[in-house]
């Protein structure tokens, strides 16, 4: 707000002045339309001015445009004598647009004020040029103080946009943060009633069947018929209660493997974008508890998602292999690679764009693991998770 008054105030000098020295030129005598013609073309070249502001391309455009404009002044001097006046715009104006060269210019309208008059016969006095000088030092000092003062707003404006735009995406993280919170609750809560299940109702119906297939033939046809109905009966329910356990299971784990589902993934990827995806597992692999495979199966999502998304790659390696007491998801691709000290800067980037890195490194955390992004401009990306094979706390 204080910077459109300043401006519409510069605005109102320029124009009152060019009323007051056209009217003063028309009242010495000079001729009419040339002076009233100049006056036009002033008034339309300055109007001109913040058109080149805002579609300017070139750095010294604002400084040709005050060039310009300078040129129509000193033919408007020639014309006239009073419009030497409209000079005091155009120190303000180099006080805007002109850094080094404000004082060469400021100096050059200066003398251009101070012998026009003596060419026109006009006495000199120290008034008339102790006053000019005077008013192109204060309107240098003006020009510069309010520069200083359009650049202070324009960076508390971007600092302001800044802070809006961080409020924003710290919001989104919370947001996104209670969904994985929520989706991890719901996800421990469904492995808890699966293995529940499994371990009792499933393994209950299991001995139920073992016990009645291994019971010998009776004669009584009665009791035949009874131990037949707890066979079918209790078959029935193991079927039932194994569905319900795979419905529990999450989706991309639906056939136990792991393997299994990143094979799906890395094939999906090949067919859907031409990349040359291999996936690499150890046979050394042992059975991994399900919170662990799903860590790892989101994990391999996330970075089979930015290859799809970002990499621009040729190839993506996905290796899953295990040491002496972790595995490692490992997926490497040759592509286009970028700079993560350069991204982490970028207010809000997670790797290269969105929040599911730090929702997923959160999640590696609570299982005692790390992910690791190493990577560089023209050199691809190794996207790596790590896990223990025990669980912080289990001890063994």
């Amino acid at each position: 707000m204080i910077v459109r008054t300043l401006q519409l105030g510069q605005h109102a000098i320029t124009a009152v002045l060019l009323v007051v020295c056209t009217v003063a030129a028309l009242r010495a005598g000079a001729s009419v339309a040339p002076v009233i013609g100049s006056a036009a073309v002033f008034a339309g070249w300055y109007a001109f001015g913040p058109v080149v502001a805002r579609r300017a391309t070139r750095p010294h455009a604002g400084a040709w445009w005050l060039v310009g404009l300078g040129l129509i002044w000193l033919g408007m001097c020639v014309l006239a004598v009073p419009n030497v006046w409209l000079g005091f715009s155009l120190w303000l104006l180099a006080g805007h647009l002109l850094r080094s060269a404000a004082v060469p210019f400021a100096l050059v309208v200066l003398a251009v004020v101070l012998v026009r008059p003596l060419l026109a016969g006009q006495p000199a006095s120290v008034a008339s040029i102790v006053g000019p000088s005077v008013g192109a030092g204060f309107a240098l000092v003006l020009a510069r103080g309010q520069r200083q003062l359009v650049g202070d707003s324009i960076e508390r404006q971007r600092l302001l946009r800044s802070l809006v735009q961080a409020q924003e995406e710290m919001a989104q993280m919370q947001d996104e943060l209670v969904r994985s919170q929520h989706e991890a609750g719901m996800l421990a809560e469904r492995t808890r009633l699966s293995r529940d299940l499994h371990d009792t109702v499933a393994q209950g119906l299991s001995s139920v069947l073992m016990l009645v297939r291994a019971a010998p033939p009776v004669a009584d046809t009665t009791t035949a018929e009874i131990l037949g109905q707890i066979e079918s009966t209790a078959a029935d329910n193991l079927v039932d209660v194994r569905r319900i356990v795979g419905a529990l299971t999450p989706a991309s784990l639906a056939d136990d493997s792991l393997i299994a589902a990143l094979g799906r993934m890395t094939n999906r990827l090949a067919e859907e974008t031409g990349i040359t995806a291999e996936l690499v597992v150890d046979d050394r692999l042992p059975p991994l508890p399900t919170p662990v495979e799903v860590a790892l199966l989101r994990a391999a999502q996330s970075g089979l998602g930015n290859v799809r998304q970002h990499a621009a790659a040729d190839r993506v390696a996905v290796n899953l292999a295990v040491t002496q007491d972790e595995v490692v998801l490992d997926v490497v691709d040759d592509g286009a690679g970028f700079e993560p000290l350069a991204a982490r800067q970028i207010p809000g980037a997670a790797w290269r764009g969105g929040y599911g890195l730090p929702a997923l490194r959160s999640r590696l955390r609570e299982l005692g693991g790390e992910l690791t992004v190493d990577s560089a401009p023209g050199e691809g990306t190794a996207f790596s998770a790590r896990l223990p094979l025990t669980r912080p706390g289990d001890g063994h």
